[in-house]
C-alpha cells in the first residue's frame, strides 16, 4: 500500500462503495413513508435469481481484499517475511505486514456478508454490525502506529484519515445501539466518501504531485494546504450526496409518474410501514436489483 496504486485503488473502492450506499440511503429516506412490501413475490424467478440475490458487497469486499492482497505480496522483492536470519532475528516489512492485515480483514468482513444474507437461515445483521466495528477498531490501531516513523506531509496526510476513520469507528459503534436512525446511515455514507476521496487525493499528494514536485515537509504552507484540501473533499462530498439524493427523488417522481400512465400491472406496491433501517436498506437493494431486472426483461 505504501505505492501510488496502493492509495488510488483501496481509494476508488471506498468511495465507489460510498456513492453507492449514498444511492441506497437516498431511496430510504425517499420511501420512509412508503416502502416496498416485502411479502410481494420477486420478479426474477429465472436460472439466475439465486446469483442475483447474492450479496454484491461481500463479493465485492471479498474481491477487493484478496486482489490488494496479492499486490501487496507481490511488491515485496524478496518474498513477505516476518522475521530476518540475523542473530537476534528482527522483525521484518512492518509495514507491509500492517497493509495486510488490513486487507485480510476487508476479505473476512466480506465473507461475513455473504454467510449472513446468503448461507444462514436467517440474515444476522448484528453479526455484520459486530465484525464490521472490530475491523474499523483494529484498522484505528493500525494507522495509529502506522505514522510512527511519519513527519511533515505525509504525518499530515495519514493523521486526516485517521481522524475519518475514528468518526465512522464512533458511527459502528453507535448503530449497534441505534441500528434504525437515518441520521447515522448518512453520516456512514459521506465519511465512507471521505475516506475513499482521500486516500485517492493521498496518492498524488505522496507520490505523484500534480505538479510535477514533490511537497515540501519544511513548507508550512505545504502542510497548511493539506488540511485546506481536505476541507474541500469535505465540501465536495457534501455536495455529491446532496446531489445524489436530489437525482433520486426527481428519478423517483419521474419513474412512478410513468408507471401512472402506463398504467403496468408490474408496478411495485407499496405500504406504509416503519421498520428498522437495515431492513429498509436491504427491501430498497432489492427493489433496485428487480427494476435492473425488469428493465433488462423490457429491453429489445
Amino acid at each position: 500500500m505504501g505505492t501510488f496504486i496502493g492509495h488510488v485503488y483501496p481509494g476508488l473502492f471506498l468511495l465507489a462503495y460510498g456513492l453507492y450506499r449514498a444511492v441506497v440511503v437516498s431511496k430510504a429516506v425517499i420511501f420512509s413513508n412508503s416502502f416496498p412490501d416485502p411479502s410481494l413475490p420477486p420478479k426474477n424467478k429465472g436460472r439466475w435469481a439465486r446469483l442475483w440475490k447474492m450479496s454484491h458487497g461481500g463479493l465485492l469486499k471479498m474481491l477487493a481484499g484478496s486482489g490488494l492482497m496479492a499486490y501487496e505480496i507481490s511488491c515485496v522483492e524478496r518474498g513477505l517475511t516476518l522475521m530476518n536470519k540475523d542473530l537476534p532475528p528482527r522483525f521484518t516489512y512492518a509495514k507491509q505486514w500492517q497493509h495486510l492485515t488490513m486487507f485480510i480483514l476487508l476479505t473476512l468482513n466480506g465473507c461475513i456478508d455473504i454467510m449472513s444474507k446468503n448461507l444462514l437461515p436467517q440474515r444476522c445483521v448484528p453479526l455484520e454490525k459486530g465484525i464490521l466495528v472490530l475491523t474499523f477498531y483494529v484498522l484505528l490501531l493500525l494507522l495509529a502506529s502506522h505514522v510512527q516513523d511519519s513527519a511533515g506531509v505525509e504525518l499530515q496526510v495519514h493523521s486526516l484519515l485517521i481522524l475519518v476513520v475514528l468518526l465512522l469507528m464512533l458511527v459502528f459503534t453507535a448503530e449497534l445501539w441505534a441500528p434504525d436512525t437515518f441520521q447515522l446511515a448518512v453520516i456512514e455514507t459521506f465519511l465512507f466518501q471521505m475516506m475513499g476521496s482521500w486516500l485517492v487525493q493521498a496518492g498524488f499528494i505522496l507520490y505523484k504531485p500534480v505538479s510535477g514536485y514533490p511537497w515540501e515537509d519544511d513548507d508550512i504552507s505545504d502542510i497548511m494546504f493539506v488540511t485546506t484540501f481536505f476541507c474541500w473533499h469535505v465540501m465536495v462530498n457534501a455536495l455529491c450526496l446532496l446531489g445524489i439524493y436530489g437525482v433520486s427523488s426527481f428519478w423517483h417522481r419521474c419513474y412512478h409518474h410513468s408507471w401512472k400512465l402506463m398504467g403496468s400491472r408490474e408496478a411495485p406496491c407499496y405500504i406504509y410501514s416503519r421498520r428498522p433501517l437495515y431492513q429498509l436498506l436491504q427491501e430498497v437493494e432489492q427493489s433496485e436489483k428487480d427494476d435492473q431486472a425488469l428493465l433488462s426483461k423490457n429491453s429489445p
